[in-house]
Order: C-alpha cells, then sequence, then structure tokens
C-alpha cells in the first residue's frame, strides 16, 4: 500500500518541477547611438520608446559618450523618438522589437540626406539645409549659454557682487561679442560698481569702461536688421541712451549727459518726458539753475501731472531767490510750482519739503486737490 502511494506523489512532484513558467516572456534589448546633424554626439538626450500595440512607454536617456541601452523590453512595435530639452530631434515608426538585442542609432545627418533623397532633393540642397540647420543648432546652444550667464550677472548684481558680474558678462562676451544687450549689462555693471570705489582714479577708469560699453551696445543695435523689426527697439535703444547719459552725469560730463537724454527722447518720443526730468536732475545737481528750470518746463509741457517736476522747478527757482532785509523773494512762479505738486502729490515725499520752501517764502499752502464744497440742506 506504501509503494502504491508513494510513486504516485513523485510523479506528481516531478511533473510539477518540470512543468514550463506558463507567464514568462522573452525580452528584448534595445541600443544605439545617437549624433546630431553636424555628426557630434548627443549627450542628455532622451529616446522614447512607445509601444504601438501595448501602449508601453520606454524612457532611455544618452549618456556622455551619446549611447542608450535598456534591458527587458517587451518584443513587439514601437515608434521611437529622439528629443534633447523636451524638443523632438527625430522620430521613426514602427521598429520591431523582437528576443534578440536590436541596434537603433540615430544618425540625423544621415536620416536627413536620406528623407532629402527620397524626397528628390539635390546632393546640394541637401548640403544647403544642413548647414542652416546647423547654424540654428549652433545659434541656439550660444543663446542658451549666453542667458545662463545673464541669470547668473543678475543674481551677483542683485547682491551687490558687481565684480561677479563683470566677470560672467566678459565670459558672455568671449562667447559671442556681438550681442548689444551682453555689452548694455556689462555697462551697467561698471558704472554701479564705480559709485562702490573709494579710488577716484577706480571709479573714473569703470565709468569711462562704462561709457564705452553702453556705446558698443547702441552701435550693435543700430546696426542691427534683426533689432530693427523688434516691437519695443524704440524702448531699447533709449534706455542704452539713458544709462549711458547716467554714466557721463557721474563723470561730470554734463554736456554729454544732456545730448545723451536728448537722444534718448528723440528715439522714443513717448517717454520724452522722462528723459528731459532726468535732465533737470542732472543740470540741477551741476548747479545749473536755469537750464534745470527750462527743462522742468518741458517735462511739465510734455506731462502736466508730473508733480516732481514742478517740486524740482521750485527748488531751482528757489536757488535764485534774493534777501531785501530779512525777507527772501522769491522769483514770481515758486509758490505756484509749490502749490501745483502739493495739489498733485497732497501726501507725496516731497509734501512736506514743498511746505517749508513756501513757508520760507512767507507763501501759504494754496490747493484745491481732493477738496469739495459742502452742500447745505435747509432746514
Amino acid at each position: 500500500m506504501k509503494k502504491q502511494f508513494i510513486i504516485p506523489l513523485l510523479l506528481v512532484l516531478v511533473v510539477g518541477l518540470c512543468a514550463p513558467p506558463v507567464f514568462a516572456q522573452a525580452m528584448g534589448t534595445v541600443k544605439g547611438v545617437c549624433k546630431d546633424i553636424e555628426g557630434n554626439i548627443i549627450t542628455g538626450a532622451v529616446v522614447e520608446w512607445n509601444g504601438v500595440e501595448t501602449g508601453r512607454k520606454y524612457t532611455l536617456k544618452t549618456n556622455n559618450k551619446g549611447e542608450y541601452f535598456s534591458l527587458g523590453i517587451t518584443p513587439g512595435k514601437y515608434n521611437v523618438r529622439l528629443l534633447k530639452d523636451g524638443k523632438e530631434l527625430w522620430h521613426i515608426n514602427n521598429v520591431s522589437v523582437s528576443a534578440d538585442e536590436l541596434t537603433q542609432d540615430f544618425d540625423l545627418k544621415k536620416e536627413q540626406t536620406n528623407s532629402a533623397a527620397g524626397s528628390g532633393m539635390s546632393a546640394e540642397q541637401v548640403k544647403k539645409i544642413q548647414e542652416e540647420q546647423a547654424k540654428a543648432t549652433k545659434e541656439n546652444t550660444t543663446i542658451k549659454s549666453l542667458n545662463e550667464k545673464l541669470v547668473a550677472a543678475k543674481a551677483s548684481v542683485d547682491a551687490g557682487e558687481f565684480d561677479a558680474a563683470i566677470a560672467t558678462l566678459t565670459e558672455a562676451n568671449q562667447v559671442d561679442s556681438t550681442r548689444d544687450l551682453i555689452w548694455f549689462r556689462l555697462a551697467d555693471a561698471y558704472r554701479l560698481s564705480a559709485t562702490k570705489q573709494t579710488d577716484s582714479a577706480e571709479k573714473q577708469k569703470r565709468l569711462e569702461t562704462a561709457v564705452a560699453d553702453y556705446q558698443k551696445a547702441i552701435d550693435l543695435r543700430k546696426g542691427s536688421e534683426a533689432a530693427a523689426k523688434e516691437a519695443n527697439n524704440a524702448s531699447t535703444l533709449a534706455a542704452y541712451y539713458n544709462n549711458l547719459a547716467e554714466a557721463y552725469s557721474k563723470s561730470n560730463k554734463i554736456d554729454d549727459a544732456v545730448a545723451t537724454y536728448a537722444k534718448a527722447a528723440e528715439v522714443d518720443p513717448g517717454h520724452a518726458s522722462q528723459y528731459m526730468f532726468n535732465t533737470g536732475a542732472v543740470l540741477t545737481n551741476a548747479g545749473k539753475v536755469d537750464e534745470a528750470i527750462a527743462a522742468f518746463d518741458k517735462v511739465i509741457a510734455a506731462d502736466p501731472n508730473k508733480a516732481e517736476a514742478y517740486y524740482w522747478k521750485g527748488v531751482n527757482m528757489i536757488g535764485k531767490a534774493t534777501l531785501k532785509g530779512d525777507k527772501m523773494v522769491a522769483p514770481d512762479g515758486t509758490a505756484e510750482a509749490f502749490q501745483k505738486y502739493l495739489e498733485l502729490q497732497p501726501a507725496g515725499n516731497f509734501a512736506q519739503p514743498a511746505k517749508d520752501m513756501l513757508a520760507s517764502i512767507g507763501a501759504s499752502v494754496e490747493t484745491t486737490f481732493g477738496t469739495t464744497k459742502k452742500k447745505t440742506t435747509k432746514k
């Protein structure tokens, strides 16, 4: 009885041990090398394998040799895409994966040549397209590098680390010295750093460098056909002139500053009042009272609601006041200038100084700003 029981049991065990794994499936392997339109390897790219029948997706990355590799891909048909920075560079549809190893390279130069040949293009046409695409690829790479340096330089400027910004932007110019924005930001860094210098010679040297770099930025922008087509070209060029004028001002080159602000106003007439205001500020600081008053009059004519223009006009007019005995006598229109400022900005930054100025010349605060007549009601 024992033998009859044991033998069938062993047979069952043997059958169980020898049974093939019903759910196991042979898997495929894919690999390849990716090269761009110039034949250079593409590092940090993504190769997507999207299953046509299964819907499964495999995302593989290229290494520093442009290679990608993966074990364990389910056999079937796949649509394969090569992407770099989220942008598709090429795709191949219906690639068959079996249990064997599959090599699927991406050679964009070769792929484009084959594609062009299939469309009837000549070798010369193909070469031209490849050169244009290579140029575009190089341009994109350059722009990415420059943008990274601009961001880094801005962070340094915001932190007050101007020399670090200057070093970063100088590196950017070594990458490409034809970008007006790089020269403009470099000039800004030199101008801002100048005020931090304790040595007067070093301060002047940095201001002179800023002037030269601003002029370089202006020349590049004025000579660029692409820049001329930009919607904001006028305001950008005017901003370059504005900051150049600021550098001239800090160098005590007042006439150059005034002339440069005038160029900014000419280029961007929509913001002329602001450039005229800056002119008035420079002339005020230089003690050129009559010229400053004339500048602020132009600001007021262009923008009658610019309160600060009235205040600074009044300040310059106070500078022309004379003493008669112990009384200060200011030119006609002085009190009106301060009163107009208070009418427009009754709680502005210069409200108290304006009231003090009025008191110094024996004038009262006369403004109707914000007042309304009280209604009387019959009882």
